[in-house]
């Protein structure tokens, strides 16, 4: 990771005491964790917008899809001075280059899913979408974003690290000079990857290259990405890992001894029980990539997806 990732985020979670209160969220994850491999854009809409810290506070009321962003102690309507905010920083945000967004949760500017929505009763419900969140998904909708919340899950924050450096990776291959046969090798070095995620996905999208100089080359890029980024957000689960696990020791068979592919399928199998972590089988995979130099899976993205000190394949 020469290059540092470009992250949008919610001010308060790095700490910025820029909530109604004049108080911060702030998440040691994300600030110094993951912040040792990611330089972050803060944003605050609230504050960025002009209605101060610390500020009353503010609820979205009305219709769920269009909701009314509100300051309950005097009942005054701000949707309209938000949304003029949010159409002009997404357009700034354009020129960030971030390959991701992570959002304050529950929050009626920020929340990404669940936040709540007032209706006529005063009875509010968790069906709405923070207008910020909403314009800049809008706006950008093959972007990775996640809330702080969901990221305390460990697999749903291992998605997401995956999803950024896949789409720091395409930046710079979409930066550099773009070509058919550069595309067979961004595919090619993802292949096991996608492959955890979908092997629905996996077999069109290899179709789609295969097929690519059926197709002008923006044409592709573009229907390429638009079909591999979605396709990542799909949660890779203990059986998907166990099929590509399965499928790399293939390259193995002409290597290994019998003992050492009995062991290697012990440990795989181990994992797919739910015994042990990924890392487990995976360290033993590395090992032999290694030691007989397979060049296909030392060239996978799958082999050494995010950084080790992240501890993301720890989980159980």
């Amino acid at each position: 990771m020469a290059d540092r990732i470009r992250l949008g985020i919610s001010s308060c979670l790095l700490g910025e005491p820029v909530r109604y209160d004049g108080q911060h969220k702030l998440d040691r994850y994300l600030r110094d964790t993951l912040g040792a491999y990611v330089e972050f854009v803060p944003v605050c809409p609230e504050a960025e917008a002009g209605f101060g810290v610390p500020r009353a506070t503010m609820r979205l009321e009305g219709d769920p899809a269009a909701p009314r962003l509100v300051t309950p102690h005097d009942g005054a309507d701000q949707t309209a001075r938000m949304q003029a905010w949010c159409r002009r920083r997404v357009r700034e945000l354009e020129g960030e280059g971030l390959c991701g967004y992570i959002f304050k949760s529950k929050s009626p500017s920020s929340g990404m899913e669940r936040v709540k929505v007032y209706g006529p009763s005063g009875i509010p419900r968790k069906v709405g979408v923070g207008l910020f969140a909403r314009a800049f998904m809008d706006h950008f909708p093959l972007l990775p974003v996640a809330e702080d919340e969901r990221l305390h899950d460990p697999a749903l924050r291992e998605n997401f690290v995956e999803r950024i450096l896949v789409m720091q990776r395409w930046r710079g291959f979409r930066e550099g000079t773009a070509t058919l046969g550069g595309l067979v090798a961004f595919h090619t070095a993802h292949r096991l990857l996608l492959m955890s995620h979908s092997v629905e996905a996996y077999r069109a999208i290899g179709r789609m290259v295969a097929e690519g100089r059926k197709r002008p080359l923006e044409d592709l890029l573009a229907g390429y990405e638009v079909a591999l980024l979605p396709a990542l957000k799909l949660l890779a689960t203990r059986a998907k890992n166990t099929n590509v696990l399965q499928h790399a020791m293939g390259y193995l068979k002409r290597t290994l001894t019998p003992d050492e592919k009995a062991e290697l399928l012990e440990l795989i199998m181990a994992y797919r029980a739910g015994s042990t972590t990924l890392i487990v089988p995976m360290t033993l995979l590395n090992h032999y990539v290694r030691k007989w130099r397979v060049e296909y899976l030392r060239g996978q993205v799958y082999m050494h997806p995010h950084p080790l000190e992240l501890q993301l394949r720890n989980h159980a």
